[in-house]
């Protein structure tokens, strides 16, 4: 239960805390634009089932991938994608978080 309330809060509340301190004019477009981000989840469709609570997403799923992440990494360093890549990242680091916790 914890888990899951930790993950929900990195996924939806943190990105938007965020906005709000280092993008406090825009925030709430940037707070849209960080959620936008959790598109990425569209991989999960690709898996049998779409969803299983104790799979492990990071490397399972192609836009979860270690191939992905350096991807993420450099979209947040460049200025005109720094929101897309911090979302993507923070994501990618939620649904490690989620790894760790469930002990994979």
């Amino acid at each position: 239960m914890l888990a899951t309330l930790i993950h929900y809060f990195l996924h939806l509340l943190f990105p938007g805390i965020l906005a709000r301190i280092f993008w406090s004019k825009i925030w709430k477009n940037a707070w849209l634009i960080l959620l936008s981000t959790m598109l990425v989840d569209l991989d999960h469709l690709l898996a049998s089932p779409i969803f299983d609570p104790n799979r492990c997403s990071i490397n399972f799923h192609p836009l979860h991938s270690y191939y992905a992440f350096p991807i993420y990494v450099i979209l947040f360093l460049l200025p005109k994608t720094r929101l897309i890549g911090l979302g993507l990242s923070l994501h990618m680091l939620t649904d490690g978080l989620d790894c760790f916790l469930q002990g994979l």
